[in-house]
């Protein structure tokens, strides 16, 4: 349309210029004629002048209307082409507006998230002053006093430490721990403010395979990190995961679970939270305590306040090494080796070693997360309970067997004394 507006435009003018010569010779003959016969009166030369003016507004006239026409339809051609990515960048934002839906539930109820930090009083950062993190992990807000749920080893993992939470908005407080129950991996804090965003508890019971999933929390550290994943079995009982004394059926997800989501929450779509994000086997296999079996260990936990038997740092205490860990069952190895090519085929048994918390016996001694465990002092390793009981055992060092991808290493690590 733009080439067809210029085209008429060269036209007219060519035209303009023509009828301008035309005028021009006109006068100039005139005008001769004039001098030639000088007898011409004053009204014909009028009438001659009139007709000069009359035939140069004409062509004024024919070249001005077009051009406006063409301007005025310009116009509306530009207007329609910018108007074009106003209207797709609409579309769009209807599509963000009507889909985002993940995003919606993170704007519901991140507020209720929590970072939590277990600091080492004997270690102190060279430029703060300030005690070093030893390891971190994950809670979410149930109350708006203060109290905060969270997994037990992530708050008495390790002796000699002081628990800190920092809040979405960035204020930091002490807690202190009140309840704590190792054998489902539950615990309470409390830190001391009012008014605090909580998180809406659902009903694990409920769920389906299938379901859309969003776990939050803290990942390596890094505060407020959400992934979304959905519910890949609502039964996984603790027995196929090895863990002995846990009348527990694990919720299984493929949302990514990492070290510092420990003790988060995982919320369905309604922003109701349904578990607590509690480990990570591989990629694509992680597992939440069911939020239902929650409500029960805190209806006990408010039991035992009410009866002034709160806890006052009662848990058993063990020798530490510093690592969290998962019994090996059949099912999981086989997703493993069919997961991963780097597994031995002659594998039968261990324990996998998920986290390593920094500065501990087991960071020092050189075990890294992945590594399994076979063997610890000659014995072998089936479930997470020879662990502890080797631990228990007054032998000073422990001479610990590891696979590390498919190569066996040896390493030595001198628990820590309660």
């Amino acid at each position: 349309m733009t080439l067809r507006g210029s085209h008429r435009l060269l036209a007219i003018l060519r035209r303009c210029t023509a009828s301008t010569q035309l005028v021009q010779r006109s006068s100039h003959t005139s005008s001769s004629h004039k001098g030639q016969d000088g007898g011409q009166d004053r009204q014909d030369g009028e009438q001659k002048g009139s007709g000069q003016w009359s035939f140069g507004w004409r062509s004024v006239v024919r070249f001005f209307v077009p051009f406006s026409l063409g301007a005025v339809a310009s116009t509306l051609v530009i207007n329609r082409e910018e108007l074009t990515p106003t209207i797709a960048a609409r579309a769009m934002s209807s599509r963000r507006r009507d889909f985002n839906f993940i995003a919606d539930v993170v704007a519901g109820c991140a507020d209720s998230v929590v970072y939590i930090e277990i600091k080492d009083t004997r270690h102190f950062d060279y430029f703060s002053g300030q005690p070093i993190t030893a390891s971190n992990g994950s809670g979410f807000i149930i109350e708006q006093n203060g109290l905060i749920l969270t997994n037990a080893h992530v708050v008495i993992n390790k002796p000699h430490t002081m628990v800190q939470v920092r809040l979405s908005d960035g204020r930091t407080f002490p807690a202190t721990i009140e309840d704590v129950d190792q054998t489902s991996d539950l615990a309470t804090l409390r830190i001391q403010v009012n008014n605090l965003s909580v998180m809406r508890l659902g009903k694990s019971s409920t769920l389906r395979s299938g379901e859309w999933v969003v776990a939050l929390g803290s990942p390596l550290a890094l505060s407020n990190t959400v992934t979304a994943g959905v519910i890949s079995s609502t039964q996984r009982a603790s027995q196929e995961l090895g863990l002995r004394n846990r009348d527990i059926n694990y919720l299984q997800t493929d949302a990514a679970i990492t070290f510092g989501n420990s003790g988060g929450p995982l919320v369905n779509l309604d922003g109701e939270a349904i578990g607590v994000n509690s480990m990570k086997v591989t990629a694509g296999i992680s597992f939440a305590i069911p939020i239902d079996y929650v409500k029960v260990f805190l209806e006990r936990a408010a039991e035992k306040r009410k009866k002034g038997s709160a806890y006052k740092t009662g848990y058993p205490v063990k020798r530490y090494m510093g690592i969290t860990m998962l019994t090996l069952t059949p099912d999981i190895l086989f997703e493993l080796k069919s997961r991963s090519q780097n597994m031995p085929s002659n594998l039968t048994h261990g324990v996998l070693v998920w986290k390593v918390i920094v500065g501990s016996p087991a960071h020092s001694g050189g075990l890294q997360p992945g590594d399994i465990v076979t063997h610890i002092n000659k014995k072998e390793i089936k479930n997470s309970s020879d662990v502890y009981d080797a631990l228990a055992d007054n032998s000073k060092t422990l001479d610990i067997v590891i696979l590390r991808g498919v190569k066996q290493m040896h390493v030595t690590i001198t628990p820590e004394d309660p």
